[in-house]
């Protein structure tokens, strides 16, 4: 399922309605239920891009389900804006064609009327192959011509949006945007008799509605522009928005889409899918087991392409039809893998999801499939709860938690299920590691031997696998030498990368020599800034005049950790060097840490940080702005005085080398307490 926000564009439209001929863009006028708005006149001095006279975006509802009408009437005042006489309109043409009302050029008191003149190029291509997508799109595109700055362009097209699967239910979103064109703008919802949906709107379109018997208007005049709150959870920044729709419970979309998922994941008496579920349950005797080969071959041998032709936007194919042609989306890999559950004795159902980060606030919207993207399954195995997702590598097994860190899910059952919170908690083990290890035993003059270990984690550690896994050991090995050789490395001896499974990491080692950077001190003595070490200091919190003031700050969770190893030169005294500053420290809801450990011949660092809180108030975000300046932002420094006191230095903790236990654990102490409750 790709993303479902049908949201309303000025030039561009998609449309799912049946009309004659739904290979070629319709020309006719406008419904009988339009009535447009208005112009206003441009003033005197208007400056900018444009001048928006008249914008008209306007839904009717009635018993098939809704209809768009879209209309602008703009004045050219900068030679950038002529581009949007480039006009284009797309559709499936398992559904519809729009319907074009107008397309004229006002110049002075002439109208010239380009709709009767031009032809439309219609297009048949999937102009988004790449990304694995195949939704039938046809594009019309039409090129104003002799367009002038100073004319006036108008257009006006309508199309109906009746979803082939939800048919006559209907939900959607109107809304003006944050920083409009100087003009006129008008949204309206209107409905035929006994169509009128549930309405939630923001306070501030609620502030202008127009109502009446049978619908709502929302008229601007040079709206000002909206100032997001900086910082804040995207929940906060929701504004002149107005949502619709048929579904009055959370309960009554999962029951439409699990019967969807239940008919497609239904396997015929003489499925193949049968013997491929008996083949599974004779190789594995576990259910975790099971679960996880029939997972990987969901992952493996069905290669991953969006299908929207015809309803296939929402509508799942079946997992036989699936399996037969080997490639399907999420929709497809998870009726596939349903039907291979149900057939181990695994109970499953598949869930909605969103992967765009647009599930936050979920809870305060009204129930509509387009608030979901994705779709993947969760299982109970041996008695636990597990997600499987069979469009991510075959690396994947089933996990505890998903991939990416949802708030809300949606189960679709047959009863009907609310929305789910995922709860949230700070990350148990980093993201990313690199590991640095300088070995400088042979000297201060002579070039170190050195290694790097990256570990990547989560979705970016997917995207390394991916890249990696189809590479030869030799050309990846070239390709690190071509690229990396120069004022650091001098040499690349070998480069090995490996994805953990059970580690559900991609780790990459690179091994070599290179030069050292050594200052000179004074005296013989010498210093070398870590890789890896220092901090900089957060940002200030704090927003401009017109913003809200009050509502909460938001950080991204993430946690990193870097670990260096020296291996100090061995014609040294070990009680001549030193390091600086240790720290554990929060701010601003995240932990900043730092140590450092002298012993057998090696100086070892650890740096940590880790999100603990996402959210902060803006009391504590005032308070902590006035503790930056003490913020200890220096970069991790190691000191050799061969001459004077001997130094003695006393480790906050023990300090792991880059090789003395295994970083990819669970337990790797990257911070002073990596506990999470």
């Amino acid at each position: 399922m790709r993303n479902l926000g049908r949201l309303i564009l000025v030039s561009t439209l998609l449309s799912t309605a049946a009309f004659a001929k739904n290979d070629e863009v319709q020309i006719g006028p406008a419904p009988d239920w339009v009535v447009p708005s208005e112009l206003l006149p441009v003033p005197a001095d208007a400056s900018g891009l444009l001048f928006v006279r008249a914008q008209d975006t306007l839904v009717r509802l009635d018993a098939k389900g809704q209809v768009h009408y879209n209309s602008y009437r703009i004045k050219i005042i900068h030679p950038n804006a002529l581009q949007l006489g480039n006009l284009s309109f797309t559709w499936n043409p398992e559904s519809g064609a729009p319907i074009v009302h107008t397309i004229k050029v006002i110049r002075g008191t002439e109208a010239i009327d380009v709709l009767g003149k031009v032809k439309f190029d219609i297009l048949r291509r999937e102009d988004q192959l790449e990304k694995a997508v195949l939704d039938g799109s046809l594009t019309a595109i039409v090129r104003v011509p002799d367009l002038r700055v100073g004319d006036e362009l108008e257009v006006a097209f309508t199309a109906r949006q009746d979803d082939p699967t939800l048919r006559d239910t209907v939900s959607g979103i109107l809304f003006l945007q944050a920083s409009p064109s100087p003009g006129r703008f008008r949204l309206g919802l209107s409905w035929t008799e006994g169509q009128q949906p549930q309405i939630k709107m923001t306070d501030d379109m609620a502030a202008v509605a127009q109502k009446s018997a049978n619908g709502l208007e929302f008229r601007f005049d040079n709206p000002a522009t909206v100032n997001a709150a900086k910082d804040a959870p995207p929940r906060f920044n929701w504004k002149r928005i107005v949502e619709y729709s048929d579904f009055a419970e959370w309960t009554q979309v999962s029951q439409r889409f699990a019967a969807l998922y239940q008919k497609a994941s239904s396997l015929t008496a003489a499925s193949p899918l049968k013997s491929e579920a008996a083949r599974i349950a004779a190789a594995h005797a576990g259910q975790m087991e099971r679960a996880s080969a029939a997972l990987k071959m969901v992952q493996q041998d069905v290669r991953y392409i969006y299908v929207g032709l015809g309803d296939g936007n929402l509508n799942p194919a079946t997992a036989d039809e699936t399996w037969e042609r080997r490639y399907g989306d999420c929709k497809g890999k998870s009726t596939l893998l349903l039907a291979l559950l149900a057939e181990l004795g695994i109970q499953a159902e598949p869930v909605l999801v969103n992967n765009s980060e647009g599930d936050e606030g979920l809870d305060e919207r009204l129930p509509a499939a387009q608030m979901f993207d994705h779709v993947l399954v969760r299982a109970k195995i041996d008695g636990k709860d597990y997600f499987l997702d069979g469009t991510l590598p075959p690396v994947v097994a089933p996990g505890a938690d998903p991939i990416l860190p949802y708030k809300w899910i949606l189960p679709l059952r047959a009863e009907g299920s609310r929305l789910e919170p995922l709860a949230w908690k700070p990350a148990y083990r980093p993201d990313k590691v690199r590991l640095y290890e300088v070995d400088a035993r042979e000297g201060f003059d002579a070039p170190a031997r050195i290694t790097t270990t990256t570990i990547l984690r989560g979705i970016e550690g997917l995207q390394q696998q991916v890249q990696f896994s189809s590479i030869s050991s030799s050309d990846m090995l070239n390709g690190f030498r071509q690229e990396l050789i120069g004022d650091t490395w001098q040499t690349i001896d070998d480069v090995q990368w490996r994805y953990d499974i059970k580690a559900q990491a991609s780790i990459l080692k690179i091994s070599g020599t290179g030069a050292v950077d050594w200052e000179e001190e004074g005296d013989g003595g010498k210093s070398y800034i870590l890789p890896g070490g220092g901090f900089s200091p957060p940002a200030r919190r704090i927003r401009a005049q017109g913003q809200d003031q009050n509502v909460p700050f938001y950080t991204k969770p993430e946690y990193s950790c870097d670990v260096t190893t020296v291996r100090l030169p061995t014609d040294t005294e070990p009680d001549r060097w030193s390091y600086n500053t240790q720290f554990d420290t929060e701010m601003f809801g995240r932990v900043y840490y730092r140590a450092f450990d002298l012993r057998d011949g090696a100086i070892r660092m650890v740096r940590g940080s880790r999100v603990e809180r996402p959210e902060i108030d803006a009391e504590r975000a005032k308070r902590e702005n006035a503790l930056i300046s003490s913020f200890d932002n220096s970069m991790a420094r190691i000191e050799y005085q061969p001459s004077g006191r001997k130094i003695s230095m006393k480790a906050a903790k023990l300090v792991p080398t880059t090789f003395d236990i295994d970083w990819t654990a669970d337990d790797a102490p990257c911070l002073e307490d990596t506990s999470v409750e």
